[in-house]
C-alpha cells in the first residue's frame, strides 16, 4: 500500500497543521520554491517523483494581500502557473490523487444568500481570479481513469500558529476593549483547520468520494458578535458589547479611509458583513459528520494564542 503523500506549502500554517495531522498514517515529502534538505524544490520535482507517491496536495499558494501591494502577475505567476505545471506532472504519472487549495474568493468577494458550488465565479480580487484560473485548468482537462482529482474552496480558516483576523478580535478581548459593533447582526462561515485536515484525510482514503470542486466550511456560521462572546468564554474574560449607532460607525469608518484611525470601512465591512457557506455536498460524499463544532474549533483556536 502506498503512503507517501507530496504537500506543496506544507511550511505554511495550513500545511504545518496537515503534516501533524497525516503524520501517523503517511509518509510526507515536502515540496517547496526553497531549497532545502527536507523539501523538494519544483525545479527537480518530475514524473518519477509523482510515480512515487499516492497524492499531490497542493496548498502553496499567494495569499490574499490586504494591504494591496502585490502585483496582479505575481498571483498568477504563483496561483495559476505553478499549479499549472504541477497538476500537468501529475497527469503525466501514476500518482493517483490531486487535492488542489482554491478559495470561496475565486468565485465572490461577497455573497448576499448562501454561498454554493453552483454559483457562478466572479471574483474581483486578482488573488480569486488567478485561484479561477487554476481551477479551469484543472476542470477542463480530462482526468484519466483510477485518478482522481478534488479541488477544494475554503472559507476563512483559523487554527493555532494562525495570523488573521481571530488575532485582532483575540486582543481587543483580552485587553478589555469593548466590541463596538453590537447594532450589527451577521453571519460569516469559518473553517477550523481541524474539520479541513479530517476532509482531506477522507479524500485521500475514499476512493468512492467523486472529482469535483467542493466548498468547505464549518457547519453552521457565527455572528462576529457571537465570535466575541466565545473569544471571552475561551479565556474567562468578560466581553463588553457596545451598542453605538450603525450611521456613527460608519462616520467614522469614512475618517478611518483618510486619515489615520482604528478602524476604516473595509475593516467594518469585514467585521459585519454577511458571507455563509455550504457544506452541504462535502458531507453528502463523505457521510461522516465534520469532528469540530464551529465553537469548539474557536476555541482550540484562541486557547492556541494564549500559549
Amino acid at each position: 500500500m502506498n503512503n507517501n503523500v507530496l504537500i506543496s506549502g506544507v511550511t505554511g500554517f495550513v500545511g504545518s497543521n496537515l503534516l501533524n495531522y497525516l503524520n501517523k498514517d503517511y509518509t510526507i515529502q515536502g515540496v517547496s520554491r526553497r531549497i532545502s534538505d527536507k523539501l523538494i524544490s519544483y525545479d527537480v520535482l518530475n514524473k518519477e517523483i509523482f510515480n512515487a507517491n499516492k497524492a499531490f496536495i497542493h496548498l502553496a499558494g499567494k495569499a490574499h494581500d490586504l494591504k494591496n501591494t502585490t502585483q496582479e502577475n505575481e498571483y498568477f505567476e504563483i496561483n495559476f502557473e505553478l499549479t499549472k505545471r504541477v497538476y500537468n506532472e501529475f497527469l503525466k504519472s501514476d500518482c493517483e490523487v490531486f487535492i488542489f487549495m482554491s478559495s470561496v474568493k475565486a468565485v465572490a468577494d461577497e455573497i448576499e444568500t448562501m454561498l454554493t458550488e453552483s454559483q457562478p465565479p466572479k471574483p474581483i480580487t486578482a488573488y480569486g481570479k488567478s485561484k479561477l484560473a487554476a481551477e479551469n485548468y484543472i476542470l477542463n482537462k480530462d482526468i484519466p481513469s483510477k485518478k482522481r482529482v478534488y479541488i477544494l474552496r475554503p472559507c476563512m480558516i483559523h487554527g493555532p500558529n494562525n495570523k488573521g483576523n481571530l488575532n485582532l478580535l483575540y486582543n481587543f478581548v483580552a485587553k478589555g476593549i469593548p466590541y463596538p459593533f453590537g447594532k450589527y447582526e451577521n453571519s460569516r462561515s469559518f473553517l477550523s483547520v481541524s474539520n479541513l485536515c479530517f476532509v482531506i484525510k477522507e479524500l485521500l482514503e475514499n476512493k468512492s468520494v467523486p472529482s469535483g470542486v467542493y466548498n468547505v466550511a464549518d457547519d453552521y456560521p457565527l455572528s462576529t458578535k457571537d465570535l466575541v462572546l466565545n473569544i471571552g468564554k475561551a479565556i474567562n474574560k468578560e466581553v463588553k458589547i457596545l451598542n453605538i449607532p450603525k450611521l456613527l460607525l460608519a462616520t467614522l469608518g469614512k475618517v478611518g479611509d483618510v486619515l489615520p484611525f482604528p478602524i476604516n470601512s473595509e475593516k467594518i465591512h469585514k467585521l459585519t458583513g454577511n458571507y455563509v457557506v455550504s457544506n452541504k455536498k462535502i458531507k453528502e460524499v463523505l457521510k461522516k459528520n465534520l469532528p469540530l463544532s464551529a465553537e469548539e474549533g474557536i476555541h482550540l483556536t484562541i486557547k492556541s494564542f494564549t500559549k
